[in-house]
């Protein structure tokens, strides 16, 4: 969740200059600063950060974000196969990225609800000496 919120606050500057863009009718503009940004940011930012340090990545975002990405990528191809990307493939954008955003929001309250569960349980566990495995969040 604390990923996507960078993001968007990383991005915010470029769907500036995007909506600058097309309102000046530049809208060749406005595309190539969305694909570019996107390819700079998970080529070389991605690439540049794993040379620094090694990147540890949980299988849950493999599983999960990696398919998401590409899917939305595949998306804006076949929204503009046609030349163009109009106020009706926006709309559907911009629906799917408030969805993405509500999912992720359940998702992560869904995660801290377990983890407090969890805990109550362990000390529960722990205030009666009933021996219990480990915790796999801590």
């Amino acid at each position: 969740m604390g990923l996507t919120i960078v993001a968007i606050g990383t991005s915010s500057p470029e769907v500036a200059v995007s909506v600058g863009a097309v309102l000046n009718g530049n809208t060749d503009i406005a595309v190539g600063n969305v694909v570019g940004s996107n390819i700079f940011n998970v080529l070389l930012i991605l690439g540049v950060s794993a040379l620094i340090a090694p990147l540890v990545v949980h299988s849950q975002l493999i599983r999960q974000e990696v398919p998401i990405m590409i899917g939305a990528s595949l998306l804006l191809v076949v929204t503009i196969l046609d030349g163009r990307l109009g106020r009706l493939d926006a709309a559907l954008l911009v629906v799917l990225l408030a969805a993405y955003m509500v999912f992720l929001v359940l998702q992560s309250r869904a995660k801290v609800r377990r983890f407090a569960t969890n805990m109550r349980r362990r000390s529960a566990a722990a205030a009666s000496g009933t021996a219990i495995g480990p915790c796999r969040h801590c």
